[in-house]
């Protein structure tokens, strides 16, 4: 059995931390709105083709992974978040947006399978031939081309999910309270 002691200081402590606690506040990690490569397309869009796979692209799930292996100490590291801030929502939740973000990144740095096809290597030797090149049907099927014909791409990295690493750079967070 519990006894709680305190009178009138007990009441008023009791009050401050529910009031601290009643701003209720959500933390968004991920792919956040207005985030885009250079060429206008939405980072988010490329990070769920990555993440569930298209037509002839092979699903990453980098997201899936994390939420996975990382989300059941979230509900520890959130109550000790809001300890170490004096249950300040705000200042909890922007812990966690952080420390989520850095789980989401290395998430997508230890993706390593599938690897990447000859055409997708190829592509990115081209690109980094010209790095104006845009990459439309006619460069894939240029880059098929040059598969078919014996040719291997050389000096790229054959590492998935970070070619460029603007989707890496990308993950940001939001704390709404």
């Amino acid at each position: 059995m519990v006894k709680v002691i305190g009178g009138d200081k007990f009441k008023a402590a009791m009050a401050e931390i529910s009031k601290k606690l009643g701003k209720a506040g959500v933390v968004n990690v991920g792919f956040l709105e207005g985030a885009k490569y250079p060429d206008g397309t939405s980072v988010a869009m490329v990070a769920a083709i990555q993440e569930y796979g298209a037509k002839s692209i092979p699903s990453r799930p980098f997201f899936r992974t994390m939420i996975n292996s990382k989300s059941p100490k979230w509900g520890a590291a959130l109550a000790l978040a809001l300890k170490r801030h004096d249950n300040d929502v705000q200042l909890a939740l922007t812990d966690m947006g952080e420390g989520i973000a850095g789980q989401l990144r290395e998430s997508i740095i230890q993706t390593n399978s599938p690897p990447l096809s000859e055409i997708t290597l190829m592509l990115r030797m081209m690109k980094r031939d010209n790095p104006n090149l845009v990459v439309g049907g006619a460069t894939v099927g240029e880059a098929a081309r040059r598969v078919a014909a014996g040719q291997r791409a050389t000096g790229v990295s054959t590492k998935p999910l970070v070619d460029t690493a603007h989707m890496l750079n990308s993950i940001d967070y939001e704390v709404k309270t």
